[in-house]
């Protein structure tokens, strides 16, 4: 049974669609992913903390959901998902159950029968915004699946969750500890994803991942990864600080997405939102060096402003599709950044190599 449900976006656009359940308002901040593929390990990336997730694809579950050795993470961190399509009849080896009884299982509103494709076009002309899903109003239950309206929005509390410290939130507590080599990296956790580790734990290194806010500084260590993480990296003060500190050390320095962006804040640049953010697995980039082109998997919603890096430093790899900046690197010590993920999941891994550079570093 399917009821009647809704998005409605700041600006008072509203998509009808329904929901296998009746939903609760939701609110967040509505971003698109347009990978063909990949759901579950990006339902489970923390950089989705805070936001309602589109999917631009037009059918999404039809491979259903592996154990969550598969995942990226031990839960959903998107609010809420968006499609035109679910598909409840899927079929795939690993597969455990469907898209459908896992959103419900871990209590997330899924919004189907959505035109998908006008929302993505809407949200590219006026960039990401909040957003609510709701259960549909009365003069509207037979409307789903009709064409977008602009509405007028009855309940303009639309909290924004990029004025929180998202990274607080899914940050691990506790240090954890992978490996026994003789190399040992800090690996601070924004909300990292889990083939982070695994990639790290292809080296003969000892993996000591932190806390967002753990203080490192006086223990003994060869290099430093900083994870990806959600929202505004301002708001991370405790990690850009210690950051500040520890790079005082000239020691390896490796930052990935939201890392990429602690790293340039560390060093005195700035930071800014982008219009609709890059999240897919398509993403063009070009290393500045050798001029050789790379498909990206990303997930981010802010960058790295260029005009605002210090003597110094300079940028690695650019964006093709904006030519916004997609890492950076210092002239003289060993630090460097992509706002990609080298690590993948989901996506291409032609960028992976990096991983054995940071190695080499140490």
């Amino acid at each position: 049974m399917m009821f009647p449900a809704e998005l409605t976006l700041k600006d008072g656009m509203t998509f009808h669609g329904s929901s296998p359940t009746t939903p609760k308002d939701v609110f967040g901040e509505v971003v698109f992913n347009t990978g063909m593929t990949g759901y579950v390990e990006s339902l489970t990336d923390p950089s989705y903390e805070g936001q309602i997730l589109v999917f631009t694809y037009p059918l999404i579950g039809n491979y259903g959901v592996p154990d969550s050795r598969h995942w990226e993470s031990k839960k959903i961190h998107a609010r809420g998902v968006i499609v035109s399509e679910a598909c409840q009849n899927w079929s795939h080896i690993e597969g455990r159950e469907s898209l459908f009884s896992w959103l419900k299982r871990e209590c997330i509103p899924l919004l189907t029968g959505v035109d998908t494709r006008a929302l993505t076009r809407h949200l590219r002309e006026s960039g990401v915004m909040l957003s609510a899903i709701r259960k549909s109003r009365k003069h509207h239950r037979q409307r789903t699946g009709s064409h977008p309206r602009r509405e007028k929005i009855e309940n303009r509390n639309f909290l924004d969750p990029n004025r929180e410290n998202l990274v607080a939130n899914v940050s691990i507590r506790k240090k954890k500890m992978y490996g026994k080599g003789k190399k040992i990296i800090i690996a601070v956790d924004c909300g990292m994803k889990e083939n982070m580790i695994r990639c790290l734990q292809e080296f003969p290194v000892t993996i000591h991942r932190v806390p967002h806010d753990y203080d490192y500084t006086s223990e003994r260590f060869d290099g430093v990864l900083l994870s990806n993480g959600p929202g505004d990296p301002a708001r991370c003060t405790d990690t850009i600080a210690i950051l500040r500190q520890v790079m005082k050390n000239q020691k390896p320095i490796f930052g990935i997405c939201l890392g990429s962006q602690l790293m340039a804040l560390a060093a005195g640049a700035k930071t800014y939102k982008l219009p609709y953010g890059h999240r897919g697995h398509n993403q063009p980039c070009q290393d500045e060096k050798t001029k050789r082109c790379y498909l990206t998997s990303q997930n981010h919603g802010y960058a790295v402003d260029e005009q605002s890096l210090p003597n110094g430093w300079y940028v690695n790899f650019r964006n093709l599709n904006d030519g916004s900046v997609e890492g950076i690197a210092h002239k003289s010590f060993p630090f460097f950044s992509v706002q990609f993920h080298p690590e993948a999941t989901p996506g291409p891994t032609d960028t992976n190599g990096l991983f054995q550079k940071f190695y080499d570093l140490l």
